[in-house]
């Protein structure tokens, strides 16, 4: 598994289990416990969740698929805006941690800006470091401007990496916010790189698919990875979903293939506010 790294220097794969709507429906439960497993398994342990996510069953899920093997995953977590005050964001943080079974978050995200001043989430993301609740902080859903607003804020530079909506169709980031945290070495982690699957039957993907023998989810994702502080976090709730992603980081796209995607699907050539879903 290729690697990035946080600020820190701790290492991490650059793909990684996205879980939002999972653990919603009954009768995929059993899939989806599975799926986390084959992650792990397949060195996609970076496991992303957040309390949003069917009001906390995600969360309990992973707490489940990671029953007597938490040690070999990192957890990311998320709180919500409207929780994020000092006091807010301690409780929802141990809210997260009860349904997923362990002591300690490795990474907990602001969810997206809100109402609640940034300087009272830093404090309440402090107060959890040193009370050994979380390893690291960041957010999630931040556009330049408000990555500007944290960094000038005491204590802002511990940022560790910023969440956002990033895929062949939403390549806005890529005109300044993503150069901005390259700069600073900060990782962006990507959610929807398959845009839900809305992506995957667009004909340059399916060009390029048919030339490697590989699927046009594959190619998306591949896309997405080829940068070295980038890290991807499709959903996949089945064993068999998380082995055609992870198979996606041995396709060898080439400088051709990446110009026909910019083709099919152009950078920006002017700032555009960051998209979310």
């Amino acid at each position: 598994m290729r690697k990035t790294q946080l600020p820190s220097g701790e290492q991490l794969p650059v793909l990684g289990l996205g879980t939002w709507h999972m653990g919603e429906r009954p009768e995929k439960r059993q899939d989806e416990l599975d799926a986390i497993r084959c992650a792990i398994d397949n060195g996609m342990n970076l496991i992303d969740t957040a309390e949003m996510y069917g009001d906390g069953a995600a969360e309990e899920l992973v707490g489940k698929a990671l029953s007597g093997r938490r040690s070999d995953a990192f957890i990311v977590s998320k709180v919500l805006p409207h929780h994020a005050t000092r006091r807010g964001t301690v409780t929802a943080c141990e809210n997260s941690l009860r349904r997923l079974g362990t002591d300690c978050l490795d990474l907990y995200l602001l969810h997206w800006p809100g109402a609640v001043p940034l300087d009272e989430t830093l404090a309440a993301f402090d107060a959890l470091l040193r009370a050994g609740k979380i390893r690291y902080w960041g957010v999630s859903n931040f556009d330049t401007p408000e990555m500007e607003e944290l960094l000038a804020l005491p204590g802002g530079n511990g940022v560790a990496a910023n969440q956002v909506l990033y895929n062949l169709m939403r390549r806005g980031i890529e005109f300044d916010l993503a150069p901005w945290c390259r700069q600073r070495k900060l990782p962006i982690m990507a959610y929807s790189p398959l845009e839900q699957g809305r992506l995957l039957r667009d004909p340059a993907l399916l060009r390029l698919a048919a030339q490697y023998s590989a699927t046009p989810a594959q190619i998306a994702l591949r896309w997405v990875l080829r940068d070295d502080l980038t890290i991807a976090l499709p959903k996949a709730g089945t064993p068999g979903h998380v082995r055609e992603l992870r198979n996606a980081l041995d396709l060898p796209l080439s400088v051709q293939d990446l110009a026909a995607l910019d083709r099919a699907f152009p950078p920006p050539d002017r700032k555009v506010p960051l998209e979310v879903i």
